[in-house]
């Protein structure tokens, strides 16, 4: 497998090196959740680091249960990438980071009919949190505007469409409060215990319907980040078309190693829905990359690995903490500019620490274990040019 996968436990797998830093806690809820009924395998990614109770950045495969709280409360948060009309060369600074003001309201009337017959063509039925369409929320969610660094595969880029002379836009956010609706819902019924798949031990109710609130809150992510990226090529003034759009918390049927189950990832990316991006900090580079599937070599690497990738660079330190450690080193205004020369909007003081560049891993180290296991190829390397956070107090 190469010496970036680690074996924790007879079903607990690590994609990491030895010098890649992850926290002792991360590692203790990775084998408490190994321990669930039915749970059959589990993997974390380099980027694994604590949650409320169960790691973020791991795959879990169960074979006779579905767990939601493994999901979490952002079903169908993913990552979406756009070429877009706007020329690298023409970039003010400046006056890009003024076009936002508007971007974080709700869509106004001029959306609906495009919003109605989105929802529809994706068969989303749900209109209780529609005025949360196009909104990025908070966390560690934002719009990016990239540019193309550094090509390693150029007829994948070409086979992509993806123009180095035109600024790329990422997209990371999820259900917004449609997933934390679904999880709350479960959980005050459920509690943390999980659904059986099989009729004996199960309402099969209660297993479909989460099933099929689950799946709607995914294509609802789906459509969220669509309608992010237009309102910003609208604000911007420029046009684009979606390259890829990849979900990292959902839990899907799937068969690993001849064992058919459920695969449920908390912020890991999918290595059999082709390309990704597993982007960095805001101060840091993001990675265009083909993952490595379909021959007999990879197998293992694919069975060890959950068919999963990391889904960015990974916190170092807790939320909450970071403007201890930062602030007497950084004043507020030393954060709206990054090293390698990109601005940042946030009007959130705590996010602005919370989400700084230091309180997460080195992306370049997550992406070389994830080589290094023989998971991925990289394409090619993206440069932060503007990252929208929030414009005002408010990022909830």
């Amino acid at each position: 497998m190469g010496k970036s996968v680690q074996k924790i436990t007879e079903n607990v797998s690590l994609i990491a090196s030895t010098n890649t830093w992850i926290e002792g806690l991360a590692i203790q809820q990775l084998i408490k959740t190994s321990e669930l009924n039915g749970m059959h395998s589990v993997a974390g990614m380099p980027d694994l680091h604590p949650g409320r109770g169960y790691p973020i950045g791991a795959a879990f495969f169960t074979t006779n249960k579905i767990y939601p709280a493994l999901v979490g409360n952002d079903i169908g948060c993913g990552m979406s990438l756009w070429q877009t009309s706007a020329k690298v060369s023409k970039v003010n600074l400046d006056k890009l980071a003024k076009k936002f003001e508007h971007v974080e309201q709700p869509l106004d009337e001029s959306w609906s009919a495009m919003i109605e017959q989105r929802k529809s063509e994706k068969c989303i039925y749900n209109d209780s949190y529609d005025h949360a369409l196009g909104t990025i929320g908070g966390g560690n969610h934002f719009a990016e505007f990239q540019a193309i660094d550094q090509v390693y595969d150029p007829k994948a880029l070409e086979t992509l469409g993806l123009n180095k002379k035109h600024l790329q836009l990422l997209v990371h956010s999820g259900s917004r409060g449609l997933g934390q609706s679904i999880l709350v819902e479960h959980i005050t019924k459920h509690n943390h215990d999980g659904l059986f798949t099989d009729a004996e031990n199960n309402s099969n109710y209660d297993l479909k319907d989460y099933l099929t609130k689950h799946d709607e809150a995914v294509r609802w992510a789906e459509l969220n980040r669509e309608l992010i990226a237009k309102r910003f090529l609208e604000a911007t003034r420029s046009s684009g078309n979606c390259t890829l759009d990849i979900n990292h918390n959902l839990v899907s049927a799937k068969t690993i190693a001849g064992h058919k189950g459920w695969l449920h990832r908390k912020g890991a990316t999918p290595s059999d829905k082709g390309y990704v991006v597993i982007p960095g900090s805001r101060g840091d580079y993001s990675y265009l990359v083909r993952p490595i599937i379909g021959n007999d070599s990879t197998a293992e690497n694919l069975n060890i690995s959950l068919y999963s990738l990391a889904h960015g660079a990974g916190r170092k330190w807790k939320r909450g903490e970071c403007h201890g450690r930062l602030g007497h080193k950084y004043k507020r205004e030393d954060l709206y500019r990054t090293a390698l020369g990109s601005r940042v909007v946030c009007g959130n003081k705590e996010l602005l620490y919370d989400e700084a560049p230091q309180a997460y891993k080195k992306c370049e180290t997550v992406i070389s274990d994830m080589v290094d296991a023989g998971l991925i190829e990289v394409v090619a390397k993206l440069r932060p040019v503007l990252t929208f956070k929030t414009n005002g107090d408010c990022s909830s």
